[in-house]
């Protein structure tokens, strides 16, 4: 079993996107989407930062239970209720499903979301950066604190990244697979807070 884990300096519900009895990885953190080592069954941690006031916190922590293509994600009707309605909830301003390949240009098209121009225009950087990453994450089993995000144990923290960059392959394998399983024990799988910058919209 594989372990990643990296630092959130923003948290809208957008990426990870925990609403609907799904978490989905869809934008951002393409070095992870991308990763080759990246298998079914692995888990992602997305940690606390300095600039969320929350270092060595657990926002949510998500095990891989697909991987699929932006395309594939678009057309699932699983998914559908992640396209983003911009005069909608905060849920639905918020939905990740962006991405799809035009079938006449053959090009990248990108919804009006949370990662185009404040016109609606798209983002040419968000667009390239998002669809680097080949796949869309699926999870059914996560854990979701948001807002309400707790400090990990000191016995845990060997899995928390001390950079910016992801940590993947330098976390102690017992330790994550201890973590997993204490946190298991310890919380019901679900949502357990709202997005931590929806206190912005308040």
């Amino acid at each position: 079993m594989g372990y990643y884990s990296y630092k959130l300096d923003h948290d809208f519900g957008l990426a990870p996107n925990p609403f609907g009895g799904y978490c989905t990885l869809a934008v951002c953190k393409a070095d992870i989407r991308m990763n080759k080592r990246l298998m079914i069954g692995d888990w992602i941690f997305g940690l606390g930062s300095v600039k969320l006031k929350n270092l060595n916190h657990l926002i949510y922590a998500m095990k891989v239970e697909e991987k699929i293509t932006f395309n594939e994600y678009w057309e699932d009707q699983r998914f559908q209720y992640k396209k983003p309605v911009l005069n909608g909830s905060l849920v639905q301003i918020y939905g990740d499903n962006i991405y799809h390949i035009d079938p006449i240009t053959k090009k990248w098209h990108q919804e009006n979301s949370a990662h185009s121009l404040i016109d609606g225009k798209t983002n040419d950087s968000h667009t390239v950066a998002d669809t680097k990453g080949e796949f869309v994450l699926i999870s059914k089993s996560f854990y979701y604190f948001g807002d309400e995000a707790f400090e990990i144990p000191e016995k845990f923290l060997p899995i928390c990244n001390e950079g910016r960059n992801v940590k993947s392959v330098s976390i102690p394998e017992p330790i994550a697979d201890e973590f997993v399983k204490w946190l298991s024990e310890k919380y019901d799988q679900g949502i357990m807070g709202d997005p931590i910058n929806w206190k912005n919209h308040k």
